[in-house]
């Protein structure tokens, strides 16, 4: 079947307006971290509640079984069960294939609370935080950081940051990207809460980490 198969229309070819910019503005995010990936126009998931995109993450170091986890969104999903519209994404993930993945060590290390939580407010925040967290997470060895996803106010995501544990809250909205900066606040003692420019923020929180790991 794969002659016909490869004749077969391409669904990415064929998206409407709204779905099309959708899936350009994801591929625009996953190449503005550096996340490599394939467009495959035939992969498919098993169930008919998902829509937009469908994904598989995916390694070379478990022979044939090497899709470690796949799923995608279903906006539509939540509404068809009784509940309100909810834009949703979900995936199964399989555990043996992770924990192959995995040496002790590194479970233990990622097992503890986070140093900092990364809080966005506006697109243009977004697109520079998601950046700005890879490029921190490279550099700074030990740096144990969340980075916000699902949007919401400032008092809901400063919420969502100290349920998190983290020692702080690093704050990017509007003005902080008019002025290339990035707010530092506190959450497990009361010193004040300040600014330092986007240049500094790398060598800053290398110290704090380093500090924190001397003082365990």
């Amino acid at each position: 079947m794969q002659a016909v198969i490869g004749a077969a229309p391409k669904l990415n070819e064929h998206l409407d307006t709204e779905s099309a910019e959708h899936f350009k503005q994801l591929c625009s995010m996953l190449d503005g971290l550096g996340i490599q990936y394939t467009i495959n126009p035939r992969l498919v998931r098993g169930l008919d509640y998902y829509n937009r995109s469908v994904f598989e993450w995916t390694t070379e170091q478990l022979g044939a079984q090497g899709t470690v986890c796949a799923g995608g969104r279903y906006d539509g999903l939540v509404q068809q069960l009784g509940g309100r519209t909810t834009p949703a994404v979900g995936f199964a993930l399989g555990m043996e294939r992770l924990i192959a993945l995995l040496d002790d060590d590194f479970v233990t290390k990622t097992a503890r609370l986070p140093h900092v939580y990364l809080i966005m407010l506006g697109s243009e925040a977004e697109r520079a935080g998601w950046q700005f967290s890879e490029d921190w997470r490279d550099q700074i060895h030990g740096l144990r950081l969340v980075t916000h996803t699902g949007g919401g106010s400032l008092k809901s995501q400063m919420k969502r940051a100290d349920k998190s544990g983290a020692l702080l809250a690093l704050i990017m909205g509007e003005d902080e990207m008019q002025s290339g900066t990035v707010g530092v606040k506190y959450l497990r003692s009361a010193d004040e809460q300040f600014h330092l420019s986007q240049v500094e923020m790398s060598g800053w929180l290398t110290k704090f980490v380093k500090d924190l790991n001397s003082g365990e």
